[in-house]
């Protein structure tokens, strides 16, 4: 299975999903990580230069739906932050989604999820309603 890791510099963990520069892309096989990769993000409205104004101009509409096609191979996505709707249209696309502890690595955080102590649908952003 595979876990993506939202960062902004393929080492740490990014602050918010939709604006991170990469996913560290984690290959797990039974309790062990096998493999990691990096993808650069060309795919969130942020990373397409469609949010120039911000969300909070209300100015643009995006759909999450591109980073969800380009994740569909993980079944979880990490990160220190996250809106409401992106993490609603990844768990569309059956992609849990889990904001941890601002202080841990990205290993870390991949081997929490892989013994259950992470929890999802929660700590979401809503000021973008």
């Amino acid at each position: 299975m595979n876990i993506a890791v939202a960062s902004d510099d393929g080492v740490s963990i990014s602050e918010h999903f939709g604006r991170s520069q990469c996913f560290i892309v984690f290959e797990v096989e039974g309790n062990e990580i096998r493999e990691q990769t990096v993808r650069q993000n060309a795919f969130t409205a942020h990373a397409k230069g469609e949010c120039q104004g911000g969300h909070h101009d209300h100015s643009h509409t995006h759909s999450h739906a591109d980073i969800a096609t380009a994740l569909r191979d993980c079944r979880a996505v990490l990160c220190h932050g996250m809106g409401w709707r992106a993490a609603e249209e990844m768990e569309k696309h059956g992609i849990k989604c889990f904001v941890v502890e601002d202080s841990c690595t990205p290993s870390e955080a991949v081997e929490q999820y892989i013994a259950g102590e992470l929890k999802g649908g929660g700590g979401f952003c809503r000021c973008h309603e």
